[in-house]
């Protein structure tokens, strides 16, 4: 993979692989993903991806790839063989960095050490687990096809293989207390290696506990108590030198999502495979992609018409300034209000800022950066809508 090519769009370039089949589809979740019981043709979505990601190579030509993320679904179910088909096909069409990222989200329950070893070889050098619980009773709760000892095997598994590793984690579950997260979160550090991604568990339409949260069959921490959770998650993380780098996500310095901040930081990104979406800069114009949903449907729509998008529009400068202080204001290190001028053609009204500084929701880095404070992360949807107003 060489390096070279122009240089990448503000905010950086990545590539997302979207890979939607799992084994068992959990409650909790409303990504695109699907439950297949017959075997996946992989050769056959192996080309497709193949001949999805050359359609998009047209409009991003000279672009330089930072980061590949290949997620999910259960990225792990794919054969070594499918990811290296793929990277392949990656480095053949742009330039790819020495040092991109190259990421896979595994299940703990799909970790085999020969296929691991098999990815690694592909060219994968990052894997992120879904672990999820470090209880087996809050695993099954959650839907999860493993137990802790599986969860720990694939930990050291991975941390064997890849030169880095990331897990994630739920929390403010049904029934949990602040002491018992206290104690989940501490182990956890102590199995970490420099990357953790922590959620709040949420409740999301559509899904499984969706319907038992509004029949009262499923009860969370009330919203003072899930902000001592969020407080209590930023404390010890910080004192163990993994704090957040955006709401959810924590590492050593240095070692971020370097996909996650592409995303984060306003920079351009193609999408492909069911459900994913982009981000792409052709000419002058942002556009907007979304592939469509259904496996199947995506799959012949890319042998008949050579992609699957479903939506391709140019984004208006309005929008692209609503997008960058949604993603932007995720970040610890905030965001640059003069690119932000840049891209919507607005400013953001000084007596809006100035309220949400005297009420400590956001705080002024420099002369012309802000970052939401701690306060400001816990109701940041509600920061975000009143600078864009």
């Amino acid at each position: 993979m060489a390096a070279g090519g122009k240089a990448s769009p503000e905010g950086g370039f990545g590539i997302y692989v979207h890979w939607p089949f799992c084994a068992a589809k959990c409650p909790y979740c409303d990504f695109n993903s699907h439950v297949r019981h017959q075997a996946i043709d992989q050769e056959r979505y192996a080309a497709a991806f193949e001949v999805e990601l050359a359609h998009f190579a047209e409009q991003t030509k000279g672009n330089r790839v930072q980061s590949i993320f290949f997620g999910g679904g259960t990225p792990s179910l794919m054969k070594p063989q499918t990811v290296e088909r793929i990277l392949d096909r990656i480095s053949s069409l742009w330039s790819i960095d020495d040092q991109a990222e190259i990421s896979l989200e595994a299940n703990p329950s799909s970790v085999e050490a020969e296929r691991f070893r098999g990815y690694r070889a592909a060219g994968v050098n990052r894997v992120s687990l879904g672990v999820q619980s470090l209880h087996d009773r809050d695993l099954k709760l959650l839907g999860r096809l493993h137990d802790v000892e599986t969860a720990l095997r694939a930990i050291e598994t991975a941390r064997q293989t890849f030169p880095r590793l990331s897990f994630d984690l739920i929390y403010a579950r049904p029934d949990q207390s602040l002491d018992d997260w206290r104690e989940e979160l501490t182990r956890a550090l102590d199995l970490a290696a420099d990357h953790l991604s922590l959620y709040q568990l949420t409740i999301e339409q559509g899904t499984p506990f969706y319907t038992l949260f509004h029949a009262g069959k499923l009860t969370l921490p009330e919203p003072e108590l899930g902000a001592e959770f969020y407080a209590l998650t930023q404390d010890i993380t910080s004192a163990r030198g993994l704090p957040a780098y955006e709401v959810s996500n924590h590492a050593a310095p240095g070692a971020e999502c370097r996909h996650n901040l592409v995303y984060w930081r306003y920079g351009d990104y193609v999408g492909v495979g069911p459900g994913a979406h982009g981000r792409i800069s052709v000419g002058a114009s942002k556009r907007a992609t979304a592939i469509e949903r259904h496996p199947e449907t995506w799959l012949e729509n890319v042998e008949a018409h050579g992609h699957g998008a479903v939506e391709d529009v140019p984004l208006s400068e309005e929008e692209q300034g609503d997008e960058f202080l949604l993603m932007g204001l995720r970040l610890t290190e905030g965001i640059d209000l003069a690119r932000y001028e840049r891209l919507s053609h607005r400013k953001i009204e000084p007596v809006r800022l100035t309220a949400l500084l005297e009420h400590g929701m956001v705080e002024q880095l420099g002369e012309n950066r802000i970052r939401a404070t701690r306060d400001g992360f816990v109701v940041l949807d509600a920061v975000v809508a009143d600078l864009a107003a």
